[in-house]
C-alpha cells in the first residue's frame, strides 16, 4: 500500500455532500479516510495542516458520462477533469465501451462518434489492448495510474458485435441468433458480476461508423430491435443496475419505451438514465413533456428513470463541418462520410448535393436537436478577413445571398479552416434553473474526452455552483450551495450505487477544497490547450486559476494550487476503479 500522508484542514466550511447546509469545521483525512469531522482536531504526527478558514470543501464531484475510454490508454491522470474537482468518472456511455472486441471494431464504433482522431485510437489499441472481456478490461483500468476514480457502463454495440460479428450487428436485415442473444447475456452477466454498472444503448441513428469498412452506417446498437433490449434488460432489472440510453431524437417517440420499460407495477423498477433533459432551441416543448412523464411514471408508476441534464448552456463550436449536429440528416452525412478535403468541397459545390443540403436543412418532418439557425451561427475564425465575430445570416445578407448558399460556399472554399460557434440549447437562464430543481435529474452529461474541438464542458461542477451562489447571494437562489453540491456529488454517487459523494467519518476521502472568492464568471469563458496524447490536437477547456485550491482523491492529494502534483502518474495511483455495491 502506497502512503498516504496525514492531511488536516482547520476550519473549513464543509458541504458534506448531504444537502446539508455548510459549517466551520476541521477536516482530517487519515490512511485514505475521512478520520474526523468536528472542530479542535489534534493533528497527527507528521499530518500536513493547512488554514482552511473562508475555505469550502465539498465531496469530489462525480460526472457520471464521459468518453474517457481512448484518453484513459493515453493519459489515465485525465488531469483535466482533475483540475475542477471531478474525483469520479464513468466511462462506456452512449452503447460505447472499450471491455472486448477487435481493435479495428472498437476504434471504428468510438472514434466518428466522438470525434476522436482514429489515426491516434487504433494504433493505441493494437499496442496496448491485452483483456479479451469486461472481467479483464476493468482488471486491466484498475492497474493504470489513475488520476481521478473510474467507474463503467458496459456498451451495447461492443457485445454486440463480439456476440455477432461486426458485418451481421450492423446489418438491419440481420437479427441475432438464440445463440448470438446467449452470448450478449453471458457477456453482459460477466460485466455485472465484475462490478460494471450496467449497460449503455444507443438508438440514434445520427451516431456514425468511421473507418473503411462500414463507414458511415449507425453504430452496432442502434440495429437492434426493442425485443433484444428487452432481453438485456433483464439482468439489470433483477440486479438493481441501470440501463443507460440514448433516445431516436429524429422521432422522440421512442423515449416512452424508455419511460414504460422503467416502470415497476407488478415487477421492480428498472433504474434507468436517459440523454438528457435541455431546453433547445430547435423544440421549447421538449424539456416540459420530459420532466412532466418521468414525474408520473417515477411517482405513479413505480419507474426509476432520471435523465442526465447539464448546468450550463449547451454550445459548441465547429471546425468546417466535423459536428455531430451535422449527422441529423442525409446530407450532412454524405459530406463526413468524404475524409478528404478535396473531394468534400467538391461534393459541397455540386448543385445537385446543394440541393438536397438545402432540403434536408429546411427539412420539419423530423426531430432535430440543432436549430440550424444561420442568423445565430457565427464565425469564429476563418482565413477570409473581416468574417469572424458575424453571423452567416449577417454576411449573407450583406452579399445578397441565401443564407445556406452562403454557408455552403465557405464550408466548400475553407473547409476545416472556417470555425464557428453556435449554442444549442439551455440558452434561457431561467429555464436552466427550472431543468436544475427537477427531482428527476441527475447533473452532468459532459461528454469529456470525446468532441475534443466542439465543447468544454469538463468544470459543469463549477459552472453549477457558481450559478447556484450568485443566486443565493442575490436572494432568490434556484438552488442553495449545499443541494447543489448535494446535486453534483451524493445524488449521483447514490443512485448510482457507487462509494462516492459523500463526506463522513471512516468514508473514502474523495474531496475538493474550493475558493469561494474566486467563484465568478470566469467559469464561463473558453480556451484552448494542447490534448495530452494527440499531437498537435488543441481541445478546448473552461479554467479558472485560483478557484480550485487542492483536490483530494482516495486520501492523497493529486492536483493543488493549480498543477497535479509531482507524482501524478509518475508510478503512483491515486484513483482506482469503482465498482457498483
Amino acid at each position: 500500500m502506497e502512503p498516504r500522508p496525514s492531511l488536516l484542514l482547520r476550519q473549513a466550511t464543509l458541504y458534506d455532500g448531504t444537502g446539508a447546509p455548510g459549517r466551520v469545521t476541521d477536516v482530517l483525512v487519515h490512511d485514505g479516510r475521512i478520520a474526523a469531522l468536528s472542530p479542535g482536531v489534534t493533528a497527527p504526527a507528521a499530518a500536513e495542516v493547512v488554514d482552511a478558514t473562508g475555505l469550502w470543501v465539498t465531496p469530489g464531484f462525480i460526472d457520471l458520462h464521459t468518453h474517457y475510454d481512448a484518453e484513459l490508454e493515453i493519459d489515465p491522470r485525465l488531469t483535466e477533469s482533475l483540475r475542477h474537482g471531478v474525483t469520479t468518472v464513468l466511462v462506456g456511455s452512449c452503447g460505447l465501451s472499450m471491455a472486448a472486441g477487435r481493435p479495428v471494431d472498437l476504434a471504428d464504433m468510438f472514434c466518428r462518434v466522438e470525434s476522436i482522431p482514429r489515426s491516434v485510437v487504433l494504433p493505441l489499441l493494437e499496442a496496448r489492448m491485452d483483456w479479451t472481456g469486461p472481467r479483464e478490461y476493468l482488471d486491466h483500468l484498475d492497474g493504470l495510474e489513475l488520476g481521478p476514480n473510474v467507474t463503467a457502463m458496459l456498451g451495447h454495440s461492443t457485445i454486440r458485435a463480439v456476440a455477432m460479428g461486426i458485418d451481421r450487428s450492423l446489418d438491419e436485415d440481420v437479427r441475432p441468433t438464440e445463440a448470438e442473444l446467449q452470448a450478449m447475456e453471458a457477456l453482459l452477466e460477466e460485466g455485472l458480476d465484475s462490478g460494471y454498472l450496467g449497460l449503455s444503448i444507443n438508438t440514434l441513428p445520427w451516431d456514425k461508423m468511421d473507418g473503411e469498412a462500414h463507414r458511415s452506417k449507425p453504430t452496432p446498437s442502434v440495429f437492434a430491435t426493442w425485443s433484444e433490449y428487452r432481453r438485456l434488460m433483464r439482468p439489470l432489472r433483477r440486479r438493481g443496475r441501470i440501463l443507460q440510453g440514448v433516445p431516436n431524437l429524429a422521432t422522440k417517440v421512442n423515449i416512452l419505451l424508455f419511460l414504460l420499460s422503467s416502470t415497476g407495477i407488478g415487477r421492480k423498477g428498472l433504474k434507468t438514465s436517459i440523454l438528457a433533459l435541455m431546453d433547445p432551441k430547435a423544440d421549447r416543448i421538449a424539456p416540459h413533456l420530459a420532466a412532466h412523464l418521468s414525474r408520473f411514471v417515477n411517482a405513479v408508476l413505480g419507474a426509476d428513470v432520471r435523465f442526465q441534464a447539464l448546468p450550463n448552456p449547451f454550445d459548441v463550436y465547429t471546425d468546417g463541418l466535423e459536428n455531430p449536429v451535422i449527422e441529423e440528416f442525409g446530407a450532412g452525412t454524405a459530406a463526413l462520410h468524404l475524409e478528404d478535403p478535396q473531394q468534400r468541397s467538391a461534393l459541397l459545390r455540386d448543385p445537385t448535393y446543394r440541393a438536397r443540403f438545402k432540403k434536408d436543412w429546411a427539412g420539419r418532418m423530423l426531430g432535430k436537436a440543432y436549430h440550424r439557425d444561420l442568423y445565430e451561427a457565427r464565425v469564429v475564425d476563418c482565413p477570409e478577413p473581416g468574417l469572424a465575430g458575424r453571423t452567416f445570416g449577417e454576411i449573407a445578407d450583406a452579399r445578397g445571398m441565401d443564407a445556406v448558399e452562403l454557408f455552403l460556399d465557405l464550408q466548400a472554399d475553407h473547409g476545416n479552416a472556417l470555425r464557428w460557434y453556435s449554442v444549442v440549447a439551455n440558452d434561457r437562464p431561467e429555464m436552466l434553473h427550472w431543468i436544475m430543481q427537477r427531482p428527476d435529474i441527475l447533473v452532468g452529461f459532459s461528454d469529456a474526452g470525446a468532441h475534443l474541438r466542439n465543447m468544454a464542458y469538463y468544470n459543469f461542477p463549477l459552472r453549477c455552483l457558481w450559478r447556484a451562489h450568485v443566486s443565493e447571494q442575490g436572494g432568490a437562489p434556484f438552488l442553495s450551495v449545499a443541494r447543489a453540491v448535494h446535486r453534483l456529488t451524493a445524488e449521483i454517487g447514490d443512485w448510482l450505487g457507487i462509494d462516492a459523494g459523500t463526506l463522513r467519518v471512516g468514508g473514502r476521502a474523495d474531496l475538493v477544497v474550493l475558493d469561494p472568492t474566486q467563484l465568478d464568471a470566469r467559469v464561463e469563458e473558453v480556451h484552448e490547450a494542447p490534448t495530452p496524447g494527440f499531437p498537435g490536437l488543441q481541445r478546448l477547456v473552461r479554467r479558472t486559476p485560483g478557484l480550485v485550491r487542492r483536490v483530494v482523491v482516495n486520501g492523497r492529494t493529486a492536483w493543488q494550487d493549480g498543477e497535479p502534483v509531482a507524482d501524478l502518474g509518475e508510478g503512483s495511483r491515486h484513483g482506482r476503479v469503482l465498482r457498483a455495491q
